[in-house]
């Protein structure tokens, strides 16, 4: 194999750990584009998942600055040889892209590309993806290429891993839809049942109150404050499920940010007092900051809806290269050794399966009286 920077086992486990590490498809193609270049020595490398109208869903470049990516302009087209390898699906390994006849140029901003190695990454007879490095960093003798036979060989290990890893990926994502589907049916059940009531309860004390008016104006008077109590106890659960259901916007702000809105929205809602607060805290894999967020939702619903606290905190502080997330209130607790009541009732085991699933821990604190303490462990990326 080649003498790259990082050749050998020990570099190809590395690479392949590196893979299987990520979930997000978008992380799982960057890992991969990262670990060829690196484990080939190439000075660019670069994937592309093809889509079904003669482009490219995804393209992941390294070994480019962004700022050369921005000026080099709209994603490539399945043209040359890029559509070779797609088409034909099989291995391209040439001296000078350059003076292959298929060859149709880049624009202006484009690296000047001159040995080229690409494959194909298949999941059975189907291409998901075409990876490829260019400009070996090795000495070239004139019209010698600087890929050889065992560079193509051991890329075609790590494009069979590749596939592996983006499938995985993609069924993890097709996942997680499912769950967020079910999330939001899930949500818009309790919607509709807990304001439907309170609707209902607001209308028959309103019927109440006018029945009473001309009779009793005081108990009209009492009937119509109920009326009021109701409207807003009626407003906080659409507030509430509004929050739930807008979908956080962890790609833009971070989950520091987002959780802060979210509790600032949920102060302004109840007349608990809920506050946040962070240190120490860095971005980590999309999937566990989801999984953070969610827990934080669900702990954050359960104290305001059926706790009785008068205050509720949350924090998320970094420990080691992960993170740790608090929620405490001081409300009414329960006895955590009730596991299959408490747990239905509170989403614990929803929590919990949160938790796990991007290999953290959850732990729960509480007593009658004595509020409650969710607190969610995650390892760094």
């Amino acid at each position: 194999m080649s003498q790259g920077p990082r050749s050998g086992l020990a570099a190809v486990s590395s690479a392949l750990l590196a893979m299987s590490r990520h979930l997000e498809v978008r992380d799982v193609l960057k890992t991969i584009v990262a670990s060829a270049r690196e484990l080939l020595g190439a000075q660019y490398a670069a994937l592309g998942v093809p889509d079904d109208h003669g482009g490219f869903a995804q393209f992941v470049v390294d070994g480019v600055s962004d700022a050369q990516w921005r000026a080099i302009g709209p994603l490539p087209r399945q043209h040359g040889i890029l559509a070779a390898m797609l088409r034909e699906a099989k291995a391209e390994r040439l001296a000078d892209v350059r003076k292959d006849p298929r060859f149709e140029g880049w624009p202006s901003a484009h690296p000047d590309l001159a040995d080229f190695l690409g494959l194909p990454i298949r999941d059975g007879d189907e291409v998901i993806g075409a990876l490829f490095l260019a400009n070996k960093n090795c000495p070239k003798p004139e019209g010698s290429c600087g890929f050889t036979q065992d560079d193509e060989e051991l890329l075609s290990i790590l494009a069979q891993h590749a596939a592996i890893a983006l499938t995985n990926a993609r069924l993890y994502e097709r996942s997680r839809e499912l769950t967020i589907a079910e999330e939001r049916s899930r949500l818009a059940h309790e919607l509709h049942d807990a304001v439907s009531q309170k609707l209902f309860s607001l209308r028959l004390t309103a019927q109440a109150a006018a029945a009473l008016v001309d009779r009793d104006p005081a108990r009209a008077k009492g009937e119509l404050h109920q009326v009021a109590s109701l409207a807003a106890e009626a407003a906080d659960e659409l507030r509430a499920a509004v929050v739930e259901l807008r979908p956080a916007a962890l790609d833009e702000d971070g989950l520091i940010a987002t959780l802060r809105t979210q509790t600032q929205v949920l102060d302004r809602a109840h007349t608990a007092r809920v506050t946040f607060t962070s240190n120490g805290f860095r971005a980590l894999p999309a999937a566990q900051e989801e999984a953070l967020l969610r827990v934080a939702q669900e702990a954050l619903h359960n104290a305001l809806r059926h706790s009785g606290a008068d205050r509720v905190e949350v924090s998320v502080v970094r420990r080691g290269n992960g993170a740790v997330l608090r929620v405490t209130d001081d409300g009414g607790g329960f006895d955590p050794t009730a596991v299959r009541r408490a747990g239905r009732h509170l989403g614990l085991v929803s929590m919990r399966d949160r938790a796990s699933g991007v290999g953290g821990t959850l732990t729960v604190e509480s007593a009658p009286g004595k509020g409650t303490t969710i607190e969610m462990e995650v390892p760094g990326g």
